[in-house]
This record gives structure tokens, C-alpha cells and sequence, in this order.
């Protein structure tokens, strides 16, 4: 079986390489018309050409994962600022998607936690899915809208877990079908286990990111081992193989917080309930030092008897 990896939006070994270079709202608000213009464009260019240079390094170091910044375009989706982001930048957008595709990079993107169908405000569900909107424009400029995913959480339980879910029954379903189809569910490190999350999933035909440090957090009764194959069930009618999210504590008191890198000894036990499964699965590991923490696992694994590195961030079992 092989195991892919990748890392979140910022190579930290390129120089100055961040593509979430930002403008708030309010200095937005303070320049004139032309100057509002012109600061969006450059710092989004400089963002999406930051992209493209990511890419560059998952290709030159065999890193086959790459979650993309949501943040690559400033006020985006703002109520009074927001503007087309796609019409400037088309050339540069499809090149990046050309890259991704000739290479194999798997991407994907992760809405913040404010993008969330579980509210009872009917404003807070309106702007989730003008935010998932943007999310699949991005991925439809690059001509990636039928091979990346848009991973987020069910949301909150707001005091009545119960309500909340039957509010995500309601909601989730007014988000446009093709932007549904890319969309992933991830178990998260307070409020929805690991079982919570995959029902939504079985009842929604959504696929379901696994995140083995949430799990661990975030206890279910039912052991990961009869989880897991349902898990990778949801990715079925996918091209897709199955991922997961990878991640270490940063110290047992600050348990849910996430390391710089990966505890292998962390990861062991995940690692051999994925021998046992024995199906191809994909790794987006969330450390801290991102490329830095993909590329130092990998030194750890290729030192373990039983598996083969094939690539910078590709091992097979």
C-alpha cells in the first residue's frame, strides 16, 4: 500500500513565500476607489503567484499534497468590498491548475470556522455558502472544480447537539449541487466525534476526512478500527483515494494545540491500524513547520523496517 503527504498552505523553506498577505476591511475603507483597486490586485497577485511557487516546491521535492490558503484573495467574500477576483488573474489561475494536474498534486482548501450550517441565523448559513462559492471559484478558475475538495466541520452544537444536526439536515442541502460534490466533512476536537461525523456523512453522501488528533481529543465508544473502513467507504464513489489529517499535541496541557512537527511514536498506532486496513490513503499532516514537518517524517519512516520511500513525501508499506 502507498501513503502520500502534504502540508498546509506555506512552504516555510522558500523565502517570503505566504500567500495569505492580507488588506482588512479598514484600511480597505480609508483609500479611495483607485487605490482600493490597486492594493487588491497587488496583493492578490502576489498571493496567487505565491501559490504557484508552492506548487513549484511540492513538485521539485515529491510532495503530492498541498492544501491551499483560503486567504489568497483579500475580502473576497466582504459585503461591501467583495469583487472579481477571477477576471484579472485567469491566465495565472489556469496555470497553476495546468501544474497541478500534470504533476498529480492533490490540493484542496479548508474554510475557516465561520463557515459553518448548523446556526439557527439564517444570515450566518447565506454567508457559509456565498464562502463555499468562493472556495469552488477559486478551484473553477484553476480548472481543478472536479479533482480538489472543500473540506469543512459540521459546525456548533449551540447547548442541543440534537437541533443543531437537524439544522445541518436542513441547511447543508441549499448549498449548489456541484460545490456538495467537493465538499468533505472532518471530525473536529470538541463537539463532533468521530462517529457523529461520519452518520452526517453516510446520510449526506459526503466524503469524510478523518483527523486522528481530533479523534484522540474527541472520544467516541465505537473503536477507530471498526470506524476507519466506514470512513474510507465514503470515498467509494470517489477517483479519490481516502484522507486523513495528522497531527501531534503540542504538550498534554495544551492537548489540542498542534506541534511544530510529528511525534512519529504519535502516529505509530495509526500507522499500523492503516497496515492492517491496507488501502492506498493520502496524509495532510497540520504541523506547525509545515513542509519542514512533512520532510522530517519522512527521514523517521524511511528508517522503519517494513517501509520503502518512493518519494520526498510518499511511502509505501
Amino acid at each position: 500500500m502507498r501513503i502520500r503527504f502534504g502540508y498546509v498552505s506555506q512552504a516555510l523553506s522558500l523565502w517570503d513565500s505566504s500567500a495569505s498577505k492580507t488588506m482588512t476591511f479598514t484600511s480597505w475603507e480609508k483609500l479611495d476607489e483607485t487605490e482600493r483597486k490597486e492594493k487588491l490586485l497587488r496583493i492578490t497577485k502576489i498571493n496567487f503567484e505565491n501559490t504557484k511557487r508552492m506548487v513549484h516546491f511540492n513538485i521539485a521535492h515529491g510532495i503530492p499534497l498541498y492544501r491551499m490558503s483560503s486567504s489568497v484573495v483579500p475580502l473576497a467574500t466582504h459585503p461591501e468590498a467583495g469583487w472579481d477576483f477571477v477576471k484579472p488573474y485567469k491566465k495565472l489561475l489556469k496555470e497553476i491548475g495546468t501544474l497541478v494536474k500534470k504533476h498529480g498534486i492533490r490540493t484542496s482548501l479548508h474554510p475557516n470556522q465561520f463557515t459553518l450550517f448548523t446556526s439557527d441565523r439564517k444570515k450566518v448559513t447565506e454567508n457559509a455558502i456565498k464562502d463555499m462559492q468562493y472556495h469552488y471559484d477559486i478551484f473553477k478558475a484553476m480548472g481543478l472544480e472536479d479533482e480538489a475538495v472543500i473540506n469543512i466541520h459540521v459546525g456548533g452544537a449551540y447547548g442541543d447537539k440534537e437541533k443543531a444536526l437537524k439544522r445541518f439536515d436542513q441547511n447543508f442541502p441549499l448549498i449548489p449541487e456541484e460545490i456538495r460534490k467537493v465538499t468533505t466533512l472532518e471530525n473536529d476536537d470538541k463537539t463532533y466525534t468521530t462517529e457523529e461525523t461520519l452518520r452526517v456523512c453516510q446520510q449526506h453522501n459526503v466524503k469524510m476526512v478523518f483527523d486522528y488528533h481530533h479523534h484522540l481529543a474527541n472520544l467516541c465508544e465505537t473503536p477507530l478500527e471498526q470506524l476507519l473502513p466506514e470512513i474510507y467507504e465514503t470515498w467509494s464513489d470517489s477517483p479519490l483515494v481516502p484522507k486523513l489529517h495528522m497531527s501531534s499535541p503540542k504538550s498534554e496541557k495544551m492537548y489540542r494545540a498542534h506541534s511544530d512537527y510529528i511525534d512519529i511514536d504519535y502516529f505509530d498506532p495509526l500507522l499500523k491500524l492503516l497496515k492492517e486496513i491496507g488501502e492506498d490513503v493520502d496524509i495532510m499532516i497540520e504541523a506547525k513547520a509545515k513542509d519542514k514537518a512533512v520532510l522530517k517524517l519522512m527521514d523517521e519512516l524511511e528508517k522503519k523496517r517494513g517501509i520503502k520511500r518512493v518519494a520526498g513525501g510518499v511511502i509505501e508499506l
